[in-house]
């Protein structure tokens, strides 16, 4: 299948549920969250009937129930934004403020808590951003964001962005560290893949009180050297 013909059938779904809940703006979070989850099952659901893709999910029992945490995951696909709803419960995403102008799903993206903020600009002189994140962070539900920065190919591996550290700082809570091999059937760029297997390994919490460059240093090797296992031989 072309990748024009599997993100037309793909976001046309996207688009459905967005409609279906699109009453749910005026109703309690809750049922927007649901619809959330839905959108994660409806990726799950496409990758395997389309592309013949199975989902493996590694370290389940490190999500910790008890305490707070943030997460930091890899960004190779739009699969991420909506596959993370369903294995996390509805999480909050930290995301280029572009998404939340679209139209339904923009609306959608802000009513379940996401942020917006303008790419490679993570500062509290910007938007008050951390004030708002550490605000955001005060319920249950965990706040997603992508220390890369943006989507990258299989076989980048790029720095990442110091604005990470500075939330891990702020919120001073555990950082959950996820790992989703997902460009290896759904590249940035080139076309999809058929029969690959996408793998979502979660790491044991790194624990608040690092300082920055350590944690920073910590976070991205740990992540990487899972991206290396879990990506094809030409990717890694």
């Amino acid at each position: 299948m072309s990748k024009k013909k599997f993100s037309l059938i793909f976001y046309s779904g996207v688009v459905l549920v967005c409609i279906l809940f699109l009453p749910a703006l005026i109703l309690p979070k809750s049922i927007v969250i649901y619809g959330g989850k839905i959108l994660g099952k409806w990726s799950k659901l496409c990758l395997k009937f389309f592309l013949s893709t199975e989902i493996s999910i590694i370290g389940k029992e490190n999500i910790l129930s008890n305490k707070k945490f943030f997460i930091a995951c890899t960004h190779q696909s739009a699969f991420e934004t909506f596959y993370l709803q369903a294995v996390f419960g509805g999480p909050k995403f930290i995301l280029k403020k572009e998404l939340i102008k679209i139209p339904v799903f923009g609306w959608y993206l802000k009513k379940i808590g996401s942020i917006a903020v303008e790419r490679d600009k993570i500062s509290k002189e910007k938007i008050n951003l951390l004030d708002e994140i550490r605000i955001s962070s005060k319920d249950n539900r965990p706040i997603v964001i992508f220390p890369q920065g943006t989507r990258t190919e299989p076989h980048e591996r790029p720095n990442f962005k110091k604005g990470v550290a500075r939330i891990y700082n702020e919120l001073n809570i555990n950082c959950l560290p996820v790992i989703i091999n997902s460009g290896e059937m759904w590249p940035k760029n080139g076309k999809l893949s058929k029969n690959k297997n996408i793998t979502l390994t979660i790491l044991k919490p790194i624990k608040p009180g690092l300082e920055s460059k350590e944690f920073l240093d910590s976070l991205q090797n740990s992540m990487y050297e899972v991206l290396n296992k879990t990506s094809s031989p030409s990717s890694a």
